[in-house]
């Protein structure tokens, strides 16, 4: 007895991979073209590809076939060229005189099955398979062949192929149809799954002449990718507009938005901002993956005293303490991880942001509005009248802000913030140049954490290295080594991409401000000889972090020297 079968869209509901809300979106959009429940979910973002396969696996009792499981060696058949199966995404798996395997991505593609039937004179059993694993397997089992981008475009039909250059003047219809493309949202959807899944934290879209630029951010450093041909920079860059909900009328001014979509089953954040320039709207997507942020302070990277001095100044009851660093240093992750470390149900806990990059469970998350008046220091006004016992500022700006926070801090609230200063003892001259006053600050500010984030040697390629003689002088004077020290680096390898580094950590400075360091405050003494005293007193610098974690083999040597260039040599 056979069962009867459900709808593609309730198996998701049922398995929990989809909520009531997303199935009305999806039933409700309308794109152009006849389409499919499944391409309708993963146009708009609400489902992953591997999430539909296995609803679909299920709905139509097909095993799905892993990418692992395809041949790396396919059955050769004289009819079934590349271009056949680039054209219908299938991939054979065996065949023998009477059968033909297949893995494709649509089994109930009867055009597909009839005329392969037909071309081989065999009986046909398809096997499920992701689209994305299909191509792969394509890419690397039938030759030196075109890249996924390169099949998306060339399965565009001519006329597709054939866009408005952004130099004409597109009408707002005609750039929102090709907007709509089916491979244009490939392409787009391309980009980001890609960067997702290489752990990139930004992705670049930049109009160059006769170019359209594509790079990732990897592990703070960007890469070059792949590109699409210049002719479809309207028609991507009005794709992400739309997703993003911008004007795409509108291309004279910069704008930003925001794109919530599954990638992989995971839910990702893309903050996007565009900006014009000569050739055309330059776009960057922030990616923001909820479930990849670091929420435990032990896993960022600290060295084991200053994490009990960090933790023993986010348990004060009062007082101020900042983290510094320049932007894409993790200083957010870092105040995140404190907040959640601190947050209990005897904590009110209120931030104020710009923007409020994650959401946390039980804490009152503000995002400035400066356009209706709701900045950090108007905000921070009301903020102190709502009883909070932890209060988070995004940034200190100005002395407004700052004045608010020491007041506040003064009068037994717990206040972490940001500045932008290259180390910790920079961060005291700051306030004093925005106006606070020296006896303010030495009286509320209780810690000042500087830090930065480095690349970490991938574990596969990693080999021990030599040690510039120079460098070599500074670590034992910086760090009173006197035994052999042996550093390593990555070579370059497939899990890393060829760079060496896979992942990234933290290094610290952390400054505790004690009364040796109050002295100095209060006589307005300059952050080099503050810094001098901080680290007579036990202060590990940025680089000192660093050397610590070369010579623990996580980072290399060059790549420390890379992001503390700012810490002048202290050889006497």
């Amino acid at each position: 007895m056979t069962r009867s079968r459900k709808r593609i869209g309730q198996i998701l509901v049922e398995a929990g991979l989809m909520t009531d809300e997303d199935l009305a979106k999806i039933l409700s959009y309308n794109p152009p073209g006849k389409k499919r429940f499944g391409q309708k979910a993963l146009e708009l973002g609400l489902l992953s590809e591997i999430n539909l396969f296995k609803a679909l696996s299920f709905q139509l009792d097909l095993p799905l076939i892993p990418f692992e499981s395809l041949p790396s060696e396919p059955p050769v058949l004289p009819l079934l060229t590349k271009d056949f199966l680039k054209h219908y995404l299938f991939f054979p798996i065996s065949d023998n005189d009477h059968q033909l395997v297949i893995a494709v991505a649509d089994p109930l593609d009867k055009y597909l099955l009839d005329d392969l039937a037909l071309t081989t004179g065999k009986t046909i059993i398809p096997l499920l398979c992701l689209e994305s694993d299909i191509i792969k397997a394509i890419e690397l089992y039938m030759g030196s062949g075109a890249s996924a981008m390169e099949m998306i475009i060339d399965n565009m039909a001519e006329e597709e192929l054939d866009l408005i250059s952004v130099n004409e003047e597109e009408s707002i219809d005609a750039l929102r149809d090709m907007a709509q493309e089916a491979p244009v949202i490939k392409l787009v959807n391309l980009f980001i799954t890609q960067a997702v899944e290489r752990g990139a934290s930004d992705i670049h879209i930049e109009p160059f002449e006769g170019e359209l630029r594509l790079r990732y951010r990897i592990d703070g450093v960007l890469h070059d990718e792949e590109s699409p041909p210049s002719r479809l920079q309207a028609a991507i860059i009005s794709r992400v507009k739309i997703m993003a909900e911008m004007n795409i009328a509108e291309r004279r001014l910069p704008q930003d938005g925001r794109i919530r979509i599954r990638v992989s089953g995971k839910k990702i954040d893309l903050r996007v901002s565009t900006v014009p320039t000569m050739y055309g709207e330059s776009i960057v997507m922030r990616i923001l993956d909820k479930e990849s942020i670091m929420l435990d302070l032990d896993g960022l990277g600290f060295p084991k005293t200053s994490l009990k001095a960090f933790q023993r100044i986010i348990s004060q009851p009062h007082g101020i303490l900042l983290v510094t660093g320049p932007t894409g240093s993790g200083k957010t992750t870092t105040l995140y991880a404190a907040l959640d470390k601190i947050n209990s149900p005897d904590k009110k806990i209120i931030t104020i942001e710009d923007p409020v990059e994650y959401q946390l469970r039980g804490v009152n998350q503000i995002q400035i509005k400066p356009k209706i008046g709701l900045t950090f220091a108007s905000g921070l006004r009301s903020i102190v009248r709502q009883d909070p016992d932890v209060m988070m500022i995004g940034e200190i700006r100005d002395f407004e802000t700052a004045e608010i926070a020491v007041q506040s801090a003064l009068t037994g609230h717990l206040v972490f913030s940001t500045l932008h200063t290259n180390d910790a003892p920079s961060a005291i001259t700051r306030l004093q140049d925005m106006g606070v006053e020296s006896f303010l600050i030495s009286s509320c500010l209780e810690g000042v954490l500087a830090q930065r984030l480095i690349r970490v040697i991938c574990p596969e390629c990693k080999v021990k290295t030599k040690i510039d003689p120079q460098v070599l002088d500074e670590i034992k004077h910086k760090m009173t080594t006197t035994g052999t020290i042996v550093t390593y680096k990555g070579i370059g390898c497939e899990h890393c991409g060829q760079t060496g580094f896979r992942g990234r950590s933290g290094i610290f400075e952390l400054m505790i401000v004690e009364d040796e360091i109050e002295d100095l405050i209060l006589k307005k003494t300059n952050s080099s000889e503050i810094k001098k005293t901080a680290i007579e007193h036990g202060m590990l610098s940025l680089r000192m972090d660093g050397f610590n974690k070369a010579m623990a083999g996580i980072t290399s040597i060059d790549e420390v020297i890379r992001v503390t260039q700012d810490e002048m040599l202290m050889l006497e």
